[in-house]
């Protein structure tokens, strides 16, 4: 499974508001037709940012305006693009496996391609992080 943060405007009670709307199935993780998991993470009590570049945290506040303490995390595959646009469109970024950069929605829906990858494009960042063949 791949992994998408998503630090959406706004405050974390309204986004699990929206979760908890779109995805009334179940909580902790809420799911998506079984393929999409999704939870919240915090810095404080959560793993957020433990395993994280110094300096993807930062471009990350840099793109934010200011050091987001939780995200949603969501694993999963093609849906990602439905439930980031969802959670996103009060504002907001996300952050896949692929890239540290901190993708908007209007990037996202134009397929923009930001270092040599899409977002969620896991199979261009493989590509562009292979390792070549030895002779």
């Amino acid at each position: 499974m791949r992994t998408v943060f998503v630090f959406p405007a706004g405050e974390r009670a309204e986004t699990i508001a929206a979760l908890d709307r779109h995805l009334n199935q179940q909580r902790h993780p809420w799911s998506l037709d079984g393929n999409l998991y999704i939870d919240i993470d915090d810095e404080q009590n959560g793993c957020l940012f433990s395993d994280w570049e110094p300096d993807d945290v930062t471009v990350l506040d840099g793109a934010v305006g200011f050091h987001p303490t939780w995200a949603v995390q969501i694993d999963g595959t093609a849906e990602v693009h439905q439930l980031v646009a969802l959670l996103l469109e009060h504002g907001g970024v996300a952050i896949d496996d692929s890239s540290a950069h901190p993708w908007t929605v209007p990037e996202i829906q134009s397929g923009a391609v930001i270092d040599g990858v899409r977002f969620f494009d896991f199979r261009a960042y493989h590509e562009l992080n292979r390792e070549p063949k030895r002779s």
